[in-house]
């Protein structure tokens, strides 16, 4: 009779895989952790920015078009939502006596802003390809499907700017954090590098699906947003940290945001 596999818990016994540390935490629960996280941190920024209607004694209807239509309004959740997930993981890190760059967070390096920026060719054209991919298999894939980021009437130098900090900004530095780096090196530690980078893809493009809003699931995202994980998880393993995937997740925003609010291509 075969005996169950028991994960190594014990940071004495392995350095690291690679260029990845491995972490003391027990893999399931930095994955309990971080699904855990990731509603929680969502429930707190939401509850923090309903607090302005009360206050102001709104109706329900003037509250509901403020929080769907303010700029404001979404960009002071997505920073409470995202400042408490950040916060959430240092305290985690703390509990375990672990530096920040156990999860990749150590000093910049010039080289990691030109591997994010060589990187945005092979991640476009992987997407390309597998957009053509699946859709030669699955024809009903809507490609041109619109996804819902929150920020409508941006109008103005302000609302520009704090949509830019919203999606461009904040997004790629609390996500690496969150998935490339807690929860891939959590799974790094219970599994091979290509059974953590397709399980934590896989998780990151799942979350995207509800960006269709009314429309249904968002698949076309969710194709996206794994292809684009496993380029940042690659440019986690080539160089040690996040910095690399934090810029070309951040230049990957930047093209949309471009093309959503200055060109109005959309």
């Amino acid at each position: 009779m075969s005996r169950i596999p028991k994960f190594n818990t014990s940071p004495q016994t392995a350095k690291s895989h690679g260029r990845i540390p491995i972490v003391p935490w027990h893999p399931v629960l930095g994955l309990l952790f971080i699904f855990f996280l990731y509603y929680v941190s969502q429930f707190i920024g939401g509850a923090a920015v309903s607090i302005y209607p009360i206050i102001k004694h709104w109706t329900t209807a003037q509250a509901n078009d403020w929080l769907s239509s303010s700029v404001t309004a979404q960009f002071v959740y997505i920073l409470i939502a995202e400042a408490t997930a950040i916060g959430a993981i240092y305290l985690f890190l703390k509990r375990y006596r672990t530096k920040l760059s156990i999860i990749g967070l150590r000093k910049p390096r010039w080289s990691d802003l030109g591997y994010g920026l060589l990187a945005v060719i092979p991640y476009y054209a992987l997407y390309l390809i597998a957009q053509s991919v699946i859709s030669h298999f699955v024809p009903s894939l809507n490609v041109n499907q619109a996804q819902e980021i929150g920020f409508t009437n941006v109008n103005g130098t302000l609302p520009l700017v704090l949509t830019f900090i919203s999606l461009v900004v904040l997004p790629p530095i609390t996500e690496e954090i969150m998935v490339r780096g807690f929860l891939y090196s959590s799974l790094r530690k219970a599994m091979p590098l290509i059974y953590a980078a397709l399980l934590t893809s896989f998780a990151f493009a799942i979350a995207h699906l509800p960006e269709g809003g009314a429309s249904g699931p968002l698949y076309i995202a969710a194709i996206d947003t794994f292809v684009l994980s496993m380029v940042l998880i690659w440019l986690r393993e080539k160089t040690g940290g996040l910095w690399a995937s934090i810029t070309l997740h951040a230049i990957k925003n930047g093209i949309a945001f471009v093309a959503l609010f200055i060109l109005h291509l959309a």
